[in-house]
Order: C-alpha cells, then structure tokens, then sequence
C-alpha cells in the first residue's frame, strides 16, 4: 500500500496494538477468550482497512510474519476488501465477527482460513489459492461466491450454517479445486457447481440442504476425479448432475432427497464410473431421471426407489447390481414405475432390454426371459394403442394373445411344444373314449362295404334286403353290442390293424409323422360321440400344423419385436 504507514492507523485500538505487537511472531493472536465475539467489544474491534494494510504486508516497522496474519475472536469493522490482491501468505481470520462481506474477488492467496466466523458472505469469485479455503463451522448469512475459483487445496464447509433461503447461498460454478467438504452443513438456499471440477469429489455426509421448489444443488457438468458422498444426507429440492462425470462412487446411502411432484435427482447422461449407492433408509421422493446415465454398479433397497411414474430409465446403462435384489419379479416392479406417457411417450424398451443384458450376464438367464417377455406384452400394447382402426387393433390383440400364450413371444418357443403335449394328450382321452364307445370306425372303402362291417349294424337274428344285392344282410352283433365291437370280434377283422389312442392323436396332431393310424381309423359321426370326435379330430389337426409353424418361427426369431 503505497504511501501508506501504520502511523496512518493512529490511533490504534486495542485489539490492533495486541495484533500489531505479536504481528512479527506469527503467533496464534486471540484475543480475548478467542470465541467468536457477539456484540462490539471495543477489546475487539479491529478495523477492516488496518487488517488490509497489515495483510499486504505493512510497512518496514510492522511485517508480517511468514505464516501470514491470524486473528481468532476478533471484531471486524467495515468491509474487508482484498479484490485483485496478491498475498502469499495465509489469511487466518477464525472466529471472528464481520461486520461487512469480505471480497476477495479475483486476489492470489495462499490459504484462507475463515473457521467459525460469522459472515454476512464472502465475495470470492475467480480467487486463485495455492492452499484450502475454509469455513468449518462458520455462519455465513449471506452468499458464498467462489464462481470460478482455482483453488489448490480444498473448499471445507464442514459444519457450515449457510442461510439466505430463496437464493443460490454457494455460488461455485467453474470452480476448480480438490475438494468440497460439507459435511454437517446446514444450507438454506441452492449451490451452484455447474461445470466445478474437483479432483477428490464432494464429501457431503450428513448435509442438510433446502431450496424448495427450486434446484438445491446443481452440479450440471460436474467433474470429479473421486467419489461424491451424500450419506445420510437431507436434502429438499432438486439434485441436478446432468452430463457428470464421477469417477468414484455416487453414495446416498441414507440420503434423503425430496422434491415431490417434481424433479428430485436428475442423472441424465451422467457417467458414474462406480457404483449408485440408494439404500440403507435412502428415499427419493420426486422425480428420479436417469436417463442416458452411464453407471457401474447399483446398490439399492427397493424402498429406496421413487413411486409409480417418478422413475426415468431410458437408455440409461449399467453393469450390475450388488447389495440389492435380484430377480425378476422385483426388477420387473421397478421398471414398471416409469410412466413413459407421463413424458409424451407410449413405452421405452431399452430399459427392458438393459436389464435382461445384465440378468444374462449375471448368469440370470431365466430372468432375463422373464424381463423380455414382459417388455414384448407391453411393446405390442402400446402398438396396438397407437392403431386408430378398431378392427386391425383386434386382429392385432388376437395374434398378440395367441403368439403370447404359445411362444413367449418368440422367447420362448419351447412353450409350443408343452401346447402340443397338452392337446396330445386331450386326444388320447378323445380318441380313447370314442373307442370304447364305439364311435371310431375303419377309413377303408373295402372295410365299409364288407359285410363284416355293415352286418354288425344289425343285432344276430336280424335281416335286411339291401337294394341292387340278391341276398339279404344278416345281422352279426349280439344284444347290446355297438358295431366297433362287433367287428373286432369277426374273424376277417383280425388281420385290420389295431387302433391305438396314443398314436392316433399322435398321428392327427403331426400329420407330416404319417404313422398311420389316420389311415386306417377315423371318428364316426353316426354313432353317440361321434360328432365331437371327429370335430376335435379336425381341430387337432389345425392345431397341430400351426403349432408346428410357430415353434419354427419362434426358434427362428421371425416372431420377435425389432
């Protein structure tokens, strides 16, 4: 300060002597008790332009000590303006009282150590600090500005106070610096690290941070080489890290994040090179938007999860999940919590997709079918909501349900085969029962006109003249036998084959099989029973050919949604 002498000061007060005499020592000054003063002590009170002279380094007969000035328990009067200085040493000012922001705006300092003072802010943009800025258990009620900043050290806020509601309290943006501690801090109004770059990340456990309504922390763009900690953090307001990238961990374990109604933690396109930590009481009450996120493991609690349509998945990627459940009745409930409408849209199926990805290769792969046939249901719903003609929308619901229910969708076309079994085996007992009740009879023309077959029509005793026949046909069935009976009792019917159930409808269910019984046997409409036989007859065979082209279709992938 040129031209300027301490002599200028004189009067000095007494906390300025105290400071002045101990200034050369690079002693810890306190003065008093060292607490933080309440009220104007004038055994306090030192004045903001005197403690600028001395920390630019006074005149010849007061420099200051190498370590730099340090106060603790000070009044400090007026505004402490240091905008665009050069100090290279450090600022040590704990505990003190300011009466006015101090301002530090674009200065080069080594470290500045504000602990357990109360501010009305700190005015600190473009800063550069070869060491730490800290606030631990300071109150500021005001702005914290470090927009900007370059800080070689960290930024400690722990055990901070910071209020001025309805505003950003921490304006940080650009901030370059290794590291931003606020654990314990009690912050009323938003902070700003959109674009902040630190190296060591965010340590936040135990942050109480509310900005209702409004964005309590932006870290939009934020870049930090290690891990951001929100454990067991309470934070009202919304979370913004789109476009992030954290190198370490996410951890809200614990954490509470509120915003109901509206965006609560927003991750979009946010790279998590680690894990996602929701768990352990966390809750997000809002809107969880991971959309785009990049992110290496979840570890979660299902309770942790946002309710029905607060929760966005799309295209967001991840590897696993460690800690949490998995299974696909459970990972199923948590996709279903989006409402893609909600957002203008009809459904996503990347998200489904994504997670039959990871149950595969987890070794889930039951899972993964699981999630997959789920996502076809719901991806053929909304293209059948999307058809505006209501006779195309029901062919459309009728293939859905017949290709759901056989195929799986085309995941899985083993369930053809289990149709085909179930109708297999319906046909035995068709065929058996119309056996035993005489209601088949021999698909031969030659069999048909024997008078073996047509005399068994009519019971032993009994005679009928056919026309065009010179003799009369005799009656061959005993009392209260049916004609299939009597037939396989005659001798000439011994050398018929024999009618088996099993590989009749065996037969009639694969007709490409050509194992014969159709060829010989066939259902009688004429007799009891025969009518529904030969209509199951017909029915099986239908069945049976379609069947057979949908597990070729299904195993060739042709009924799969693209």
């Amino acid at each position: 300060m040129v031209g300027i002498s301490l002599a200028s000061f004189e009067p000095l007060l007494p906390a300025e002597r105290a400071i002045v005499a101990e200034l050369a020592r690079g002693d810890f000054d306190r003065l008093g008790d060292g607490r933080r003063p309440e009220v104007a002590d004038p055994d306090r009170v030192i004045r903001a332009d005197l403690l600028r002279f001395l920390l630019l380094g006074g005149d010849a007969t007061t420099r200051p000590h190498e370590k730099g000035v340090r106060v603790s328990g000070g009044w400090i009067s007026g505004m402490l303006d240091l905008e665009g200085c050069r100090i290279p040493r450090d600022i040590g000012l704990k505990d003190c009282h300011f009466e006015a922001a101090p301002v530090l705006r674009s200065a080069i300092i080594d470290s500045l150590f504000l602990d357990g003072s109360h501010l009305p802010g700190l005015y600190a943009d473009r800063i550069e600090a070869r060491g730490d800025v800290t606030l631990r258990g300071a109150h500021v009620k005001g702005e914290v500005r470090l927009a900007g900043a370059g800080i070689g050290g960290s930024v400690e806020c722990d055990g901070l106070t910071l209020e001025r509601p309805g505003t950003t309290v921490l304006a940080a943006a650009g901030i370059r610096a290794t590291g931003l501690h606020l654990r314990g801090a009690h912050v009323r109004g938003g902070i700003d690290l959109s674009g902040a770059r630190l190296v060591a990340g965010i340590e936040g456990q135990g942050l109480d941070l509310a900005h209702r309504d409004a964005v309590a922390l932006n870290a939009d763009s934020l870049e930090a080489g290690s891990n951001v900690v929100l454990r067991r953090a309470s934070i009202t307001g919304e979370v913004r890290l789109p476009g992030a990238l954290i190198k370490g961990d996410f951890d809200c374990l614990g954490a509470t994040l509120a915003n109901p109604g509206q965006s609560a933690l927003d991750l979009g396109r946010a790279d998590i090179e680690g894990g996602f930590f929701l768990r352990g009481d966390a809750a997000v009450r809002g809107v969880l938007d991971m959309t785009g996120a990049r992110i290496g493991t979840i570890h979660d609690d299902p309770a942790a999860w946002p309710g029905k349509g607060d929760l966005l998945l799309n295209r967001c990627i991840y590897s696993g999940f460690i800690d949490g459940p998995v299974d696909a009745a459970f990972r199923l409930d948590w996709l279903s919590r989006q409402s893609p409408d909600r957002w203008g849209e009809d459904f996503w199926p990347q998200p489904y997709e994504q997670l039959a990805t990871v149950f595969r290769e987890m070794g889930h792969d039951e899972d993964a079918r699981s999630v997959l046939i789920e996502k076809e249901r719901l991806q053929r719903a909304a293209r059948r909501a999307r058809t505006a003609n209501p006779a195309w929308r029901g062919v459309l619901a009728a293939k859905d349900w017949a290709l759901g229910i056989t195929l799986g969708y085309g995941r899985q076309p083993l369930l053809a085969f289990v149709w085909l079994a179930l109708f297999w085996l319906v046909g035995v007992a068709v065929f058996a029962r119309a056996d035993a009740i005489g209601a088949m009879k021999p698909n031969s023309p030659v069999i048909l006109r024997s008078a073996e077959w047509t005399g068994c029509r009519l019971e032993a005793g009994r005679q009928v003249q056919l026309p065009g026949v010179d003799q009369p046909l005799l009656g061959r069935a005993a009392k209260g036998q049916n004609q299939l009976d009597c037939f396989r009792a005659q001798f000439e019917a011994l050398s018929y084959p024999e009618f088996n159930a099993w590989m009749y409808s065996l037969d009639t269910l694969f007709p490409v099989l050509e194992i014969g019984q159709r060829g010989y046997w066939r259902p009688d409409p004429a007799q009891p029973g025969g009518g529904m036989t030969i209509a199951y007859f017909y029915f099986e065979s239908i069945v049976g050919w379609a069947l057979s082209l949908l597990a070729v279709a299904g195993f060739s992938g042709l009924v799969k949604s693209t």
